[in-house]
């Protein structure tokens, strides 16, 4: 396990539609244990792999009680909006209030290739969302209503 380096915002790769996952193997595994690793390290909530210069579509999360890895995610049903305040470890420091379903349903593979279905709501619903969104080659500044000025990020780095 090892702590990888996060792309920044204006990386190319970040900008790109991630590949699909048609190998799991050992090698797999050892992605998602280096992106939990990476993720705790830059005390993110989730990561997505082309963050970390992969282009596969994997994801972790850990919010709350709740860690999981899914391979090949696709949200199949969503419900609800609200605007709230994300970041990203692609972009530290920065903040911006972006619309999100509040309730989703998540398909994908395992470490192992099983299929799963995650439904999700709330804070976990949207660290989803986010993530699918890289894989997807969109970061949350692309899809803001508004980035937040550096006196109301001030603010949040109060907290």
């Amino acid at each position: 396990m090892a702590i990888r380096i996060v792309r920044k915002r204006g990386d190319e790769l970040l900008g790109v539609r991630a590949k699909e996952v048609n190998r799991f193997d050992h090698t797999l595994v050892r992605i998602i244990d280096d992106m939990y690793d990476t993720m705790h390290h830059y005390h993110g909530i989730g990561l997505a792999a082309p963050q970390i210069g992969i282009s596969k579509r994997i994801i972790v999360a850990e919010v709350d009680d709740v860690k999981l890895a899914l391979i090949n995610p696709a949200i199949v049903e969503a419900a609800g909006e609200e605007v709230d305040v994300e970041g990203c470890l692609s972009w530290p420091g920065n903040f911006g209030e972006v619309v999100r379903k509040t309730h989703i349903k998540v398909r994908g593979q395992t470490a192992l290739g099983d299929e799963v279905e995650i439904v999700a709501a709330g804070l976990l619903a949207r660290c989803l969302q986010h993530e699918i969104d890289h894989l997807n080659g969109v970061l949350f500044c692309d899809v803001a209503l508004r980035l937040l000025d550096k006196s109301e990020r001030q603010d949040l780095s109060d907290e």
